[in-house]
């Protein structure tokens, strides 16, 4: 059993808070959203809501261990050791981008259940410390999820919880060699996107609205990934024919650069968080080493 030294709180900043920081005070930003047809009100409802939430959240958890909060802009930057019990506060989304940079077991809190689905997010914030205090004490479940990595020659690395999306970065078209399966092609497209299971219905799902074939549907704890190319065109230099499949365990897609600049791989939709993806470089995916802990109960 881990024996934990501090519970890690990652919170995030609300859309108010964003606005606030955008139009450098609150009634400047409360005058321009409700000039443009915007609902202020919603914003202020939903910044008091989480507000009151992590107000009620810190000082229950602090009871059971010493307590840091860590804002999501900071996850990417922190070292997390495995004595550190993560909580997030907040959408799916913290989920995702902490199970990233975590190898122990995270506590998915809801901030506001009337507003947000959760799928992530097991707890309100009345059962949270209860979750919390049987980890810490090793008697919780926990769900195993899989996720994907992307490994670049030059031993860059980057894990994703939903999908990888290798492309270009303002998404223009993007030109690469793609290896999968045994057949390798070269490819015009506005990029690829793998997803894992816990991604399969999100933007994976999304490429194949028009598509005569269903979306692959994946198990979160399934050793398996699925891809799909983002609109392939055909040319006299191109194909189309690695469209989609999927990436068994011990199995690569591998995606060679041939974009001068530009180019990146990023996952979960950060985009602010990527690799360099230009010309020679080349990213190999898989199904990566360790999988994210999602505590159940």
């Amino acid at each position: 059993m881990v024996n934990f030294d501090k519970i890690i709180l990652v919170t995030r900043r609300t859309r108010l808070t964003e606005l606030v920081e955008r139009f450098n005070s609150r009634a400047q930003a409360k005058f321009c959203i409700e000039r443009a047809g915007g609902d202020f009100g919603d914003c202020e409802r939903e910044d008091d809501a989480y507000r009151r939430a992590l107000d009620r959240l810190r000082p229950r958890l602090a009871r059971l261990l010493k307590v840091q909060a860590v804002d999501r802009a900071l996850v990417p930057t922190m070292l997390f050791a495995p004595s550190d019990l993560v909580v997030t506060l907040g959408q799916d989304g913290l989920v995702a981008n902490a199970a990233k940079y975590v190898d122990g077991p995270i506590v998915g809190v809801n901030p506001e259940p009337e507003r947000f689905d959760g799928v992530l997010l097991p707890f309100d914030v009345d059962r949270a410390a209860a979750a919390a205090e049987r980890v810490l004490a090793g008697r919780f479940r926990a769900r195993r999820v899989t996720l994907a990595e992307a490994v670049l020659g030059d031993g860059q690395r980057l894990l994703a919880f939903n999908d990888l999306f290798l492309g270009a970065r303002t998404h223009v078209s993007a030109r690469y060699r793609i290896t999968a399966g045994g057949r390798t092609e070269r490819h015009s497209s506005s990029g690829v996107i793998v997803s894992t299971g816990a991604g399969s219905t999100g933007w994976l799902s999304s490429c194949y609205a028009r598509a005569a074939e269903p979306a692959p549907r994946l198990d979160w704890e399934a050793d398996e990934l699925a891809f799909v190319v983002r609109e392939p065109f055909a040319s006299r230099t191109t194909q189309t024919g690695v469209a989609s499949g999927r990436i068994a365990a011990g199995a690569e897609l591998v995606v060679e650069s041939l974009m001068p600049s530009g180019g990146c791989v990023f996952s979960d939709g950060v985009e602010a968080d990527f690799l360099g993806f230009d010309a020679g470089a080349v990213a190999r995916v898989r199904v990566a080493d360790r999988k994210a802990a999602l505590v159940v109960e």
